[in-house]
């Protein structure tokens, strides 16, 4: 997983790594964030993650700051990170994850991981760090106007979301649907990505790049190539989210 994650972080490099230092102002789709943000935002989050990993009590000073803050201490982090020179904020952002990705591959079997939601493991941390790295890139990625390749990376993507279904409706005030949903996708190389029992009365099918586009909140439900079947199923894509939080207006 930690492989995954630092490829996907390499390709968000090799996009922005050419812009000249002008362009990391550009706008993003997420209000108010720049290119600048984005990156601030997965140095600040990859400083904490190394901070869960290397220094629990460390993190938890930062977990009662958030607390105290839980509207505004994410985009301070980001605010602050954004105002750095280009070449400086890349250069951090490529040393810290470098070695967030080699304390995750050292954390031993068993050991949970303190972070902002329920305790996690090395690989559930490298997944989440994958999801948000693929996220925010591509927020990047619109702003310059690239299309991304989909690659077999969402699958790990997908699962999240899958697995985050109940969180969604609890998040949402409402209750958790009783019986499990068939989720059926079709990966980028044409192979289907399934999860739930076969014979599941309410359904979920689609593409899984579409599926992934749509728990994090980076495209609206009418643009994607997602069905669902059941009242239930349906309810649950016009509320899906992958990462923890209020739920909110998308990006």
């Amino acid at each position: 997983m930690v492989a995954d994650l630092r490829a996907e972080s390499d390709d968000l490099d090799a996009l922005v790594a050419p812009l000249r230092a002008d362009r990391w102002a550009d706008p993003t789709p997420a209000p108010g964030w720049t290119i600048a943000h984005q990156i601030g935002h997965l140095l600040w989050t990859d400083r904490v993650a190394l901070t869960a990993v290397t220094d629990e009590a460390r993190f938890a000073e930062l977990l009662a700051a958030a607390q105290a803050d839980p509207s505004g201490f994410v985009d301070a982090g980001a605010e602050e990170l954004a105002v750095v020179a280009p070449a400086e904020l890349l250069a951090d952002w490529r040393a810290t994850r470098a070695r967030l990705h080699e304390a995750l591959l050292a954390v031993p079997d068993g050991r949970k991981l303190p972070w902002f939601g329920p305790p996690m493991s090395a690989p559930s941390m490298a997944t989440a760090r994958l999801m948000e790295t693929w996220a925010h890139g591509l927020d990047v990625a619109d702003a310059v106007g690239v299309k991304r390749r989909a690659t077999e990376r969402l699958r790990s993507i997908a699962h999240i979301g899958v697995r985050t279904r109940d969180y969604a409706f609890v998040i949402n005030n409402l209750t958790p649907p009783p019986d499990p949903f068939r989720i059926a996708l079709r990966g980028p190389g044409g192979d289907t990505w399934s999860w739930g029992p076969p014979d599941a009365a309410q359904r979920v099918t689609g593409s899984a790049e579409d599926f992934c586009f749509l728990v994090t909140q980076r495209r609206p439900l009418g643009a994607l190539d997602i069905t669902a079947q059941g009242p239930d199923a349906q309810r649950w894509l016009e509320i899906a989210q992958a990462f923890a939080g209020p739920p909110g207006p998308g990006r």
